[in-house]
C-alpha cells in the first residue's frame, strides 16, 4: 500500500495520515484542536506534537475553546510546569487569545468552520502532487488565510502554520495522487456533498 513518503518513518505519523490527515473537518472543536496543536507545532516537528496530543487533550480541557478563553495566569504556570506539552508562554498565551479570537469568529459567522470553508468556497482544494518535494510550505491560499486570521487578532497563525492546518483539516488535499489516501478523501468528499 503505497503512502505518502513523510509518514513512513513512524507508526503514529502513519496511523495520523491513514485515519486524519486531510480528512475535510467540519466540527468547531476539531478546528481548535488543531489550531492549538498547529501553532504549538511552530518550529517543531508534527511528531513531537502528536506525541503530546493526549496531553494536550487532557490539559486543554478536550480543546473546548470556551474554557480555554478563560485560562488566567494560574492556568498558565499549570501549563508552564507540565513536561507532557511544549512549554513556550508565548505558544500557551497565544492558544488562550486564539480561543478567545475562535469564540469571535463563532459568534460573527455561526460556527468558525463556515468562516474557513468560505475561503475554499467550501471546497477543498484538490491537488495533483507526484513527489513530496512538489508541496508548498505555503501557498496564496494560507497567506490570503492567515491575514485574516491576523487582522482578527489570532497570534502564531503564520501563512505555513495556516497552510498545515488546511493540510491536516482536510481544505486542501495535499496527498500524494500514488498515495493510497488521495482517493479515499476524493471519495469521501463525494460522499460529503
Amino acid at each position: 500500500m503505497l503512502r505518502c513518503d513523510w509518514c513512513e518513518q513512524n507508526d503514529l505519523l502513519r496511523t495520523y495520515h491513514d485515519s486524519e490527515w486531510g480528512v475535510p473537518v467540519f466540527c468547531d472543536k476539531k478546528q481548535f484542536e488543531f489550531l492549538v496543536l498547529e501553532s504549538a507545532q511552530a518550529g517543531l516537528s508534527w511528531l513531537t506534537i502528536l506525541r503530546k496530543r493526549e496531553n494536550y487533550r487532557r490539559l486543554y480541557d478536550g480543546f473546548d475553546p470556551e474554557k480555554v478563553a478563560c485560562y488566567g495566569e494560574k492556568k498558565i504556570q499549570e501549563l508552564l510546569s507540565d513536561s507532557g506539552i511544549i512549554r513556550n508562554r508565548k505558544k500557551i498565551e497565544a492558544s488562550i487569545n486564539n480561543a478567545v479570537r475562535f469564540l469571535e469568529i463563532r459568534d460573527e459567522f455561526g460556527n468558525f468552520s463556515d468562516y474557513l470553508w468560505e475561503f475554499t468556497g467550501r471546497e477543498p482544494v484538490t491537488n495533483r502532487w507526484k513527489r513530496l518535494s512538489e508541496i508548498p510550505a505555503l501557498t496564496e491560499l494560507s497567506v490570503t488565510v492567515s491575514r485574516d486570521l491576523k487582522k482578527r487578532g489570532f497570534r502564531f497563525m503564520g501563512p505555513t502554520i495556516v497552510y498545515s492546518h488546511l493540510q491536516a483539516t482536510g481544505l486542501v488535499n495535499d496527498h500524494l495522487v500514488s498515495c493510497f489516501r488521495y482517493g479515499e478523501i476524493l471519495n469521501l468528499i463525494k460522499r460529503v456533498k
